[in-house]
């Protein structure tokens, strides 16, 4: 999976993450992503476990963001990780 033809699959599906003006907004470029060579599994805030590609960023964008988005494999659906608390 090429980060090209994971933006074609989820524009497919109706979202906004990879339009032009969301992308200028954070000052990124499709240039700027990679995806994972083999899906990863991703534990949601629900407990349940998804299996996802993984996008992300070669260089940091605004405000420092190189976080990864992750987009469940079956539906291209975009797939939010299980944020551990920092106490």
């Amino acid at each position: 999976m090429t980060a090209s033809e994971l933006k074609a699959k989820v524009q497919a599906t109706g979202s906004h993450f990879f339009e032009r003006s969301s992308m200028r907004f954070f000052g990124d470029t499709m240039a700027n992503y990679y995806v994972s060579s083999k899906p990863v599994t991703v534990e949601t805030s629900s407990g349940s476990r998804v299996q996802c590609w993984e996008l992300t960023r070669r260089r940091p964008v605004k405000n420092r963001m190189q976080a990864p988005a992750y987009f469940a494999c079956n539906d291209f659906r975009r797939v939010l990780p299980r944020i551990e608390p920092n106490y």
